[in-house]
């Protein structure tokens, strides 16, 4: 039995420094033998692929950015899939940076012949801030003497209680991309575990994350003088407010499942209800669910969805115009990546039920395999009502009870918690719900100061201003074959007249319909006036009853328009969020709406190293009967309420893809009634047990 590895953790990983990784079944990343061509990159390959790019790179010295699979090209992987191709090579991509010159490279390395196949340096570009990155942060503020002064002037000496929430720079007018930068925001804790967002500082600092070195600290003043801190508590954890419990209020909900449960996991593939997917983690997106699959009951096959499914960005501008707080728009996959910001989730706080949980794997700095442990949730619900009717005539009864599958991550950001559940249904139904909760951002307020129109005084002189959250789905399509269109849709009016033949009464509506034909068309606006949709259809395939195009209706209500004016920072940066939904062909390896770099970025088209969105849609290429890919913007807009604070009550907001016209009929008709029941004096009375208080006496129900 070889010895157990040496493991430490860091930023809430596991770190593994041992070369014998068999010794960790326990915590096996994925099911021994070959991998599937989408799995995650073991905590075998990570420091494979790193020995392998040190080597290469030899006498350099590098720091790892990240180290992550490089997905086989979609032609590969389908083709091996159909058996047409062998297995892909096993690829690792990463992004180095060179300590001695701080130059960034993009690096391939082959896994299955062991050479690195590419590499290429990229300039005026920043990578993502690692939590090893923002960790920098906190340790080198403390000691600046510009720092400590900042403080004293406001009646602080005890340094060990003042903490900077690192962020990146959104935007600094002082510095370019000769240097990589973060910016703290300042807090004050009166005492272990004191909740600090009750009491922000007037003052930021800018840091350089490679050379360690604090360049500005940024005091504000108003009226000439510094504003000090409020001191008053505002607590939240259970050792300053469990006296307040109310343990008698609730009584225990436990959820079981005797039999077990209904989805089989074999590795990273995952069987439910007719559905087959692959469940992915990479550093970046976090969830990646792949290779989506249903078994239509009436055709008796097997049909395609989704090729690939992630929340690959999203941005939170603030909404005040006044310093430091034009610097605050975080772009929270790009930035700072929802991989590495995820959570070790725990059974009966963040799941319920019968779980199963998947680890994430990534990279540090240095190359080592780092963990998170239960980083993915995946779980059953009751989802309510599936169908139900009762017939007033001869009293008969069926309903049928509806479940959800739900697979699940939640992050930590540094004040925002997120939980993204991506949720399939027994009627064809995909979902993703996230769910926001956490700490405000907040700042202090002067005494001459008051919280509108920009933020709200969640606690005395304690404001959060407003701001918006903008996440960016993107789906990539397969609907029922490779081929797809996206069809607008708007609810409207008949336009024949009152009186006329067609309108005698004038209550005639329709949907008008238009294909959306160009990636330039294909960058559109949620429309409430009519209720827009739209529908991703494969025009190459007809329903045989409705003679429409078998498709996946977009479901999308909760779509904000981007605020930051045009021409602003914000809108440049984050031009993915200037609209509801982009169509644009599918090409490998065009994955980010906000470009592969969003540290520091400045939204300019046609950067050598860095396109994003409007490069892709300025192709204007046809997205009409082709290899499609859809940018789904959903969100919210966030006026804080005193009720957010201390913490924050979880708000959702979500969005769907709903079957339409894809099946025969309703595709759950094969899920057994929850009750049957007719009336109690007819002579064919029959009934389960039902959902209603029976327990299956007719005459009960």
């Amino acid at each position: 039995m070889a010895n157990a590895p040496d493991t430490t953790s860091i930023a809430g990983y596991t770190i593994f420094r041992d070369d014998d990784y068999d010794s960790v079944a326990a915590v096996s990343m994925m099911p021994r033998g070959v991998p599937h061509p989408l799995d995650q990159l073991s905590i075998k390959e990570i420091p494979a692929a790193a020995q392998l790019m040190r080597e290469y790179a030899s006498p350099k010295t590098l720091k790892f950015n990240c180290i992550t699979l490089l997905e086989p090209k979609k032609n590969e992987y389908h083709a091996f899939r159909q058996g047409l191709a062998p297995r892909p090579d096993r690829c690792a991509f990463a992004i180095v940076i060179e300590r001695e010159t701080q130059q960034v490279s993009e690096v391939v390395a082959n896994l299955t012949t062991e050479k690195v196949e590419q590499w290429k340096n990229v300039k005026d570009v920043a990578p993502t801030l690692t939590l090893e990155d923002l960790d920098v942060m906190e340790r080198v503020a403390r000691d600046d003497p510009r720092v400590v002064r900042a403080c004293k002037e406001i009646g602080i000496t005890d340094m060990s209680k003042i903490f900077l929430d690192a962020w990146a720079i959104g935007v600094d007018e002082r510095w370019g991309f000769e240097r990589r930068l973060q910016q703290g925001l300042a807090y004050y804790r009166a005492s272990e575990f004191d909740n600090q967002y009750a009491h922000p500082l007037d003052f930021s600092v800018v840091v350089d994350t490679e050379t360690e070195e604090v360049l500005a600290v940024d005091v504000r003043y108003v009226n000439g003088e510094r504003t000090a801190p409020a001191l008053a508590e505002h607590n939240y954890l259970p050792q300053f407010i469990g006296d307040q419990y109310k343990h008698d209020r609730l009584k225990p909900i436990d959820i079981t499942q005797p039999q077990g449960v209904s989805f089989r996991v074999k590795g990273n593939e995952l069987s439910w209800a007719g559905y087959k997917m692959h469940i992915g983690f990479n550093y970046r997106e976090g969830i990646v669910i792949s290779d989506v699959r249903a078994h239509d009951p009436y055709e008796d096959r097997e049909r395609t969805l989704f090729n690939r499914i992630s929340v690959v960005e999203m941005v939170v501008p603030y909404g005040c115009p006044e310093k430091p707080h034009h610097k605050k728009h975080a772009f929270d996959v790009g930035e700072y990546g929802t991989g590495l910001m995820t959570n070790s989730l725990k059974l009966g706080c963040d799941c319920k039920g019968v779980i199963h949980y998947m680890d994430g794997v990534m990279a540090t700095s240095s190359g080592e395999a780092a963990v998170v442990k239960n980083a993915i949730c995946i779980h059953e619900e009751d989802n309510g009502l599936l169908y139900k009717h009762t017939d007033f005539r001869d009293g008969t009864v069926i309903s049928a009870r509806d479940r959800k599958l739900i697979v699940s991550q939640i992050i930590t950001a540094a004040n925002y918690e997120y939980g993204f559940y991506h949720t399939f249904t027994l009627d064809g139904t995909y979902k993703l719900e996230v769910k926001l909760t956490g700490m405000l951002n907040t700042y202090c307020l002067h005494p001459s100061e008051e919280a509108a129109p920009y933020g709200t005084e969640v606690a005395p002189r304690v404001t959060a201003h407003n701001h918006q959250h903008i996440f960016s789905l993107r789906i990539d399509p397969e609907i029922d074959g490779r081929n797809n269109t996206v069809v607008e849709s708007d609810a409207v009016p008949s336009p024949a007249p009152v009186g006329s033949p067609e309108n005698p009464y004038g209550n005639g509506f329709l949907a008008r319909k238009k294909p959306l034909r160009t990636a330039l068309e294909g960058a559109t606006d949620y429309n409430h006036e009519t209720q827009r949709g739209w529908e991703i259809i494969n025009p190459n395939r007809h329903h045989p009853t409705a003679k429409k195009p078998v498709g996946y209706k977009i479901v999308n209500n909760s779509c904000p328009p981007l605020l930051a004016q045009p021409g602003s920072t914000v809108s440049n940066r984050a031009a993915f969020a200037r609209h509801s939904l982009w169509v644009v062909p599918y090409r490998d390896y065009e994955l980010f709406p906000a470009g592969d770099y969003v540290c520091q970025s400045t939204g300019e088209t046609n950067h050598p190293h860095n396109k994003g969105i409007l490069d892709w849609a300025g192709r204007d290429e046809s997205i009409e009967n082709t290899d499609i890919v859809c940018y789904l913007q959903f969100g919210l807009t966030h006026f804080p309420r005193a009720e957010d604070f201390p913490v924050m009550p979880a708000e959702p907001v979500s969005i769907m893809l709903r079957a339409s016209n894809f099946y025969l009929k309703n595709p759950a008709l094969w899920v057994p009634p929850s009750a049957i029941c007719v009336d109690s004096q007819s002579r064919n009375a029959f009934s389960t047990a039902c959902c209603a208080g029976g327990k299956g006496d007719p005459s009960r129900l």
